[in-house]
């Protein structure tokens, strides 16, 4: 199924230009892929708050006894 949306031209140009450099077959596949990268940079933005902070987990940092 297809649909129409408006866009300006200075739109489309930019979006053909993006094609171009990186070979996508279509503009529909431009914006899947701009809709992507803007999922994954909120992911890194969200989840990657510590990244480089924490350290992996011990045993030590368990706080538990386990033995009873």
């Amino acid at each position: 199924m297809a649909t129409t949306i408006r866009v300006s031209k200075r739109t489309v140009e930019a979006l053909e230009q993006l094609k171009r450099q990186q070979g996508f077959r279509s503009l529909d596949e431009v914006i899947r892929w701009l809709l992507l990268e803007r999922r994954r940079m909120l992911a890194r933005r969200f989840f990657g708050v510590d990244e480089g902070k924490i350290s992996a987990f011990t045993e030590a940092d368990r706080g538990e006894d386990r033995t009873a």
